[in-house]
């Protein structure tokens, strides 16, 4: 098979991305481009599901219009967020978006039930408000019983596609509810929310072949003949595939998008007590890997900061009007809960910062810098993390995804970790949803083979550590802000 599809699909956006093999090198040709985001509905978050799935099908017949009559096809988007389904495979409730503020509070009422540290030494994913363990367990119990089958995001736009369910691996991992060491949903955890196994479909691995699209969607949207195969849906994960990392003995990976995923790939998982504590999560990753790996709220603040002021500027100038302010003048603990779905972010940063008696940025460059300036302090504290818990000194910091276009959060980055980093590609997504294809279709190799590939076919910009004026007084005044909030 010649021609692979990705379907890539973020919080704000998706599309599908052509890939070819040519002369050694992937060659990208972006198919179709179409926006996302949730929607208020009767006081709550959701997630327009049948729009995303009409965008595909629209995607696909603008593959076939433009000569692809054969191809295959993989589906990647964000994690946690569940279809419920009846017998008949007819929703039960619409899809709610994570950032929907039922799940305030559901953690500390569920580890009533379970304490923290037992259900991180069963699943070894990291406490986050709205985990899907979170989610169902505020999900109405009456509709949970009218439930035949539970399927991620991805899981059932493949179903809408094909017809057939499965649980993909590594997005059914950051559900909080799959055991590390039976490599499936652990029963106990099942039973608090009153759920069942016999609700949850096949494990799927990536790589797995899947097989045809519905003869029906075929005939009325004249789509090209078209094998799905199973690859990371989870997009992170299918990042990390794309990670270029070639002939380095030691690197981590940093997905920079609407959040930032910071960590390490791994042979084993580390579900220890210090993880824990410093809030690692032991994500399942494409061919039996763990991503060892901590979320960082990442460039959802500078999406946010747009939206607000009317999309007055494009990144790219918020980034150039953020290089021209005073660096490291006003900073904000990235992670804290009020950043995660502020009604306005620019006035939730100002309001933080009047708080904690920092200046108060008040251009949107000066805002942006603020974001900025705190992003890279806090890769710097994971990145110290990451060498503590696992014992490897890191060389090398990938970063992919839209953030890598960031010149000045790169540099931020490399002088403050003091790491070399490598940045791009951008479209590492798609690039690992791709090379998965191909690797199910004996194109490529192996993983192994799959980043090579990737160092050769895109240019990686690097970024060498530079000097901090005033450093140790700088992260002295970090900690200091960070302390206060513990």
């Amino acid at each position: 098979m010649a021609n692979h599809i990705a379907v890539d699909i973020g919080a704000s956006s998706g599309r599908l991305i052509h890939g070819t093999l040519d002369g050694g090198r992937l060659k990208l040709r972006e198919l179709h481009r179409f926006s996302n985001g949730f929607r208020k509905m009767d006081g709550h978050d959701y997630w327009d599901i049948d729009h995303l799935f009409r965008e595909i099908l629209t995607g696909l017949a603008k593959a076939k219009r433009e000569g692809i009559r054969e191809c295959t096809l993989g589906i990647d988007t964000w994690a946690v967020d569940y279809v419920l389904l009846d017998q008949t495979g007819e929703r039960i409730h619409e899809v709610y978006a994570y950032r929907d503020t039922r799940t305030n509070g559901a953690a500390d009422n569920f580890h009533l039930r379970m304490p923290r540290a037992e259900v991180y030494g069963r699943t070894g994913i990291q406490e986050l408000s709205f985990n899907t363990l979170y989610q169902l367990f505020v999900h109405d119990s009456g509709q949970l019983k009218q439930t035949e089958s539970i399927l991620l995001v991805p899981d059932y736009l493949y179903f809408r596609l094909t017809g057939k369910k499965i649980n993909e691996f590594t997005n059914a991992s950051t559900t909080q509810m799959l055991n590390l060491e039976r490599n499936d949903f652990d029963d106990d955890l099942l039973k608090l929310l009153g759920l069942s196994r016999t609700q949850f479909v096949q494990l799927a691995e990536p790589g797995d072949r899947f097989g045809p699209l519905l003869p029906e969607l075929m005939e009325a949207y004249d789509l090209p003949e078209c094998e799905l195969i199973v690859v990371p849906s989870h997009d992170t994960a299918s990042a990390v595939v794309g990670v270029p990392a070639s002939g380095e003995n030691s690197w981590a990976y940093l997905s920079s998008g609407t959040w930032s995923l910071l960590g390490a790939e791994l042979a084993k998982p580390m579900n220890t007590l210090q993880a824990m504590e410093c809030n690692y999560t032991n994500e399942r990753g494409a061919f039996r890997t763990y991503r060892f790996l901590k979320n960082i709220m990442g460039l959802w603040m500078i999406q946010e900061i747009r939206r607000v002021s009317g999309e007055a500027c494009g990144f790219a100038e918020l980034v150039q009007a953020a290089s021209k302010a005073l660096p490291f003048r006003s900073l904000i603990a990235c992670n804290a809960a009020r950043f995660l779905n502020p009604d306005n972010m620019v006035e939730e940063i100002q309001s933080f910062c009047r708080e904690t008696g920092q200046p108060v940025p008040i251009s949107l460059g000066e805002v942006a810098r603020c974001i900025f300036d705190s992003l890279a302090l806090t890769y710097m504290d994971c990145m110290q993390e990451l060498e503590k818990i696992t014992g490897n000194e890191i060389e090398v910091l990938h970063i992919v995804g839209g953030g890598a276009n960031n010149a000045l959060l790169s540099q931020l980055t490399a002088d403050l970790t003091g790491k070399t980093v490598k940045a791009g590609p951008t479209e590492s997504t798609a690039v690992g949803n791709l090379m998965v294809q191909m690797i199910a279709c004996g194109l490529i190799e192996d993983m192994t083979a799959a980043r090579k590939l990737a160092a050769e076919s895109f240019d990686i910009h690097s970024y060498a550590p530079g000097a901090v004026e005033n450093k140790q007084e700088l992260i002295s005044r970090w900690k200091s802000l960070n302390s206060q909030l513990q």
